[in-house]
């Protein structure tokens, strides 16, 4: 697992699948509120006509290299991730979907589990 301060310094670099395909830009990352250690990121995507939103995606099984960070999800999966708008906010009770979506359980934690850091 990466430490916060480590992780935080690759946001703007490029992320890639595991077979070295960019998916998009590194943009934030969030903290497992329990342990306060990296658990998730955003990733910018682009879309059509140019807007773009922020598609979350686990560091779980990733690493980094010297100038991105490789995930262990698949660029397809990630695309159809949650998302925000690149002003927007996750929400309390959208965070469960981020977490069904690559079939990561949430436990049972009533409070909030992710934080933007």
């Amino acid at each position: 697992m990466f430490e916060a301060a480590d992780i935080r310094e690759y946001r703007g670099h490029k992320v890639v699948d595991a077979d070295g395909d960019k998916i998009g830009d590194l943009e934030a990352v969030y903290v497992d509120t329990a342990t306060d250690l990296p658990a998730f990121g955003t990733v910018t995507l682009g879309g059509l006509l140019g807007a773009k939103r922020l598609a979350f995606v686990p560091f779980a099984g990733a690493t980094v290299g010297p100038d991105y960070l490789k995930v262990a999800y698949s660029k397809a999966l990630v695309k159809e991730a949650p998302s925000i708008d690149t002003d927007g906010e996750l929400l309390a009770d959208d965070e469960p979907r981020v977490f069904l979506h690559y079939g990561i359980d949430a436990g049972a934690s009533t409070g909030r589990r992710l934080a933007r850091r």
